[in-house]
């Protein structure tokens, strides 16, 4: 199982640490400030106390090229910038950076980041997309258009077959697979005559405002 090095413990890089720890991962977490050093020890593999912007102290943990690295320095767009490039010089091959705005992405992404990430914004558009569509649990886009969702089936949709609810002609989506919670398991791919019950959850995908109008 490949290992994660967190590079700033703020509540982003520490919540990021604990949950991958306790979920088996081998976390290496790394921080200046010796109180979180301290904190964050029984939630992960190892706490080191160190600057995570000198690239000496960087090297002498022995970050591999196949280790995944999240950076989190809140705003310090030149802390994130100067570890991102030690990081492409280590030949890191999966670097992780948290920003503040889009005008910091871009300078992230130019100088190597493999994703950068916004919190706000995505928190933003979950809470916004929860709101416009309250079936929509969870979603993943794939492409400025099109995404993965899955939700909760509306009452019209019990009891019938796939093939019944003609998804595909009237909203122009298809369903991939569908999250059985009675019993506990996953049909993929499920067929025609496949029938929607109260308790199951459809994955499926499709255009963002086409997914929308399931209600």
């Amino acid at each position: 199982m490949k290992r994660v090095v967190v590079i700033g413990l703020g509540i982003f890089g520490f919540n990021i640490a604990k949950d991958l720890y306790e979920n088996g991962i081998e976390v290496i977490a790394i921080d200046k400030n010796k109180d979180i050093i301290q904190k964050i020890k029984d939630f992960s593999t190892k706490a080191i106390l160190t600057d995570g912007t000198d690239k000496e102290a960087i090297e002498s943990i022995g970050i591999q090229g196949d280790d995944i690295v999240i950076v989190s320095f809140g705003e310090d767009l030149a802390a994130s910038t100067l570890i991102t490039l030690h990081l492409k010089e280590l030949k890191v091959k999966t670097i992780i950076v948290k920003a503040p705005n889009e005008d910091h992405k871009r300078v992230l992404e130019k100088v190597g980041a493999t994703q950068v990430i916004i919190p706000e914004r995505e928190m933003a558009d979950k809470v916004a997309k929860g709101i416009i569509s309250p079936n929509v649990l969870d979603y993943i886009p794939l492409s400025d258009d099109y995404t993965i969702s899955e939700i909760v089936p509306p009452a019209s949709f019990m009891g019938k077959t796939i093939a019944e609810l003609h998804l595909r002609t009237k909203y122009h989506v298809e369903v991939i697979a569908v999250r059985e919670m009675l019993p506990d398991r996953v049909t993929m791919v499920p067929r025609a005559d496949f029938v929607i019950k109260d308790s199951d959850v459809l994955v499926v995908i499709g255009k963002e405002e086409d997914i929308q109008k399931i209600k």
